[in-house]
């Protein structure tokens, strides 16, 4: 199955005068004429710059975690040097490092710490349910967090990216974030650019950088011909289909990684239909994953044996399963449906519904085609709707019947993120709206579990119970890539997808 591919010589001339237009104009002539200035271009959305609604701040430089993940996926100190649990996961203690300031000389202490995560939890419904605090104490570097419920994984829900400290104090957060990391914002325009400079006053050493300029554009190609004609010196998922080509330029680098990420169907279990688990089966095994990987990643990416990589030891060795339109009937005939007239019939109306995709991530539409194509053969009518803000969609309306979604589903290399988010009663991404009193149970026992290897042993059972209710079906993992000017150094592409402007990034004379 050919993609199609939305590529021609006016496009791409378009695209790179686009970009330069969003890059250079005479109020930012000063910034342009610096040297030592680099632009990062990517699909990442910032609508709002306040870093506990936003991934951007974090990935920009502008702000720090208390804790980090690292690139295996295991979590170490950051603005936090040091943590313990006081009774066997309700109760924390967290050591603020000593000698840190935000970009407004302000002194990094545990009070600043505490009034940013309850900020955190007010103005973000998803971190007030995955933290679950009930409440704080700060003295001097000390904090100590008391949470609802015994939360064993609690120091690596700290590493998201809204759990981000910031200067509550400060005004404008939204626009002007204050924060510790080694750049701060100098203006931004929403879903366009983002201006940086070198914080003087970081604590980790100097940045080799002394301005950045953050781009963003979700056409593909337009970031391609950004690189192309030299607008941009790192740019975040180009066009797929150019990554061998750029592969061939000497002065380019391509960077290519294995995810954390997973492209999934989410199935709205508010539609009559999709109650019915044998019709969740059906659409589970109509697309073959590896045409998935053929079709919408030109095969960047792997085929999905559930939400988590193999390589992780938690994840659910799923049986395998017989892909294609003719399962797909079977189930459906298992559902009470018949075929009559070239359309799938129940008590008189034929199967349809709508199916949610953004373009954010370009192989989300092209996989949801891949469904309304598949569906059109067994006579299964399917509408294409395409949301700019899918996450406010399916949690606002229940007019759909499956979302195309993508997740970073182990972070931190823990399943809990995912497990608590997607099925938890309170869960951010439970759009679906899932509940699965055994799963509930089992989730409820991992959150209150140590010992790692009874944590691994219980994701394996909740993978079960997913995969067995077809709670939502995995499909594919995409690979993650870059590419980039040979003259810039210390690039490093991240599993997580959190970190991208760092200290160590630099260009070389």
């Amino acid at each position: 199955m050919k993609r199609q591919i939305w590529k021609t010589a006016i496009m791409m001339g378009v695209a790179a005068c686009m970009l330069t237009a969003c890059s250079g104009n005479k109020e930012n002539s000063s910034v342009d004429s610096d040297r030592n200035k680099l632009t990062f271009l990517s699909n990442f959305p910032t609508d709002t710059l306040d870093p506990q609604l936003n991934y951007t701040p974090l990935r920009a430089g502008i702000v720090e975690t208390l804790v980090k993940t690292t690139e295996d996926s295991q979590i170490e100190p950051w603005l936090a040097e040091s943590w313990k649990t006081l009774d066997n996961g309700t109760t924390w203690e967290f050591i603020i490092r000593d000698e840190v300031v935000f970009q407004n000389g302000k002194t990094l202490d545990a009070k600043a710490v505490k009034s940013s995560l309850e900020r955190t939890m007010k103005v973000s419904e998803a971190m007030k349910a995955s933290l679950k605090i009930k409440e704080m104490k700060a003295d001097g570097q000390k904090l100590t967090i008391v949470t609802q419920e015994p939360v064993a994984s609690f120091p690596s829900e700290l590493v998201h990216p809204n759990a981000a400290i910031i200067d509550v104090t400060e005004k404008n957060i939204e626009a002007h974030p204050v924060g510790t990391g080694p750049f701060e914002a100098v203006s931004s325009q929403p879903n366009s650019k983002l201006e940086l400079k070198k914080n003087d006053q970081y604590w980790d050493g100097e940045s080799k950088l002394d301005r950045v300029t953050m781009l963003y554009n979700e056409d593909a190609n337009a970031r391609t011909a950004g690189l192309q004609s030299g607008e941009a010196d790192i740019v975040y998922r180009p066009e797929i289909e150019n990554l061998e080509l750029l592969k061939k330029d000497e002065s380019l680098v391509v960077d290519v990684v294995p995810s954390l990420r997973t492209q999934m169907l989410l199935y709205n279990t508010n539609i009559e239909a999709f109650k019915d688990v044998n019709v969740r089966k059906a659409f589970d095994v109509l697309l073959n994953r590896q045409d998935v990987v053929d079709y919408t990643l030109a095969g960047q990416g792997v085929a999905a044996n559930g939400p988590f990589l193999k390589e992780f030891s938690f994840a659910y060795d799923a049986p395998k399963k017989e892909f294609g339109t003719e399962s797909a009937k079977e189930y459906l005939k298992k559902a009470g449906y018949k075929f009559e007239s070239n359309q799938v019939v129940k008590d008189g109306k034929q199967l349809s519904f709508t199916i949610l995709t953004y373009p954010y991530r370009p192989e989300l539409p092209l996989m949801a085609q891949l469904i309304q194509s598949e569906a059109k053969k067994i006579g299964v009518k399917v509408e294409i709707q395409q949301v700019e803000n899918i996450d406010e969609y399916m949690t606002t309306n229940s007019d759909w019947g499956i979302a195309t979604y993508s997740l970073i589903t182990a972070p931190r290399g823990d399943s809990s993120y995912f497990l608590n988010s997607v099925y938890g009663k309170d869960g951010f991404y439970n759009v679906g709206h899932y509940d699965n009193p055994a799963l509930s149970d089992v989730i409820k026992q991992l959150n209150e579990t140590v010992d790692e290897q009874k944590r691994v042993e219980l994701t394996r059972q909740a993978g079960k119970i997913i995969n067995d209710g077809v709670l939502h079906s995995a499909i594919v993992h995409p690979n993650n890539f870059v590419a980039y000017k040979e003259n810039v150094k210390g690039w490093q592409m991240t599993k997580s997808e959190y970190y991208v402007i760092t200290k160590d990034l630099a260009l070389q004379e």
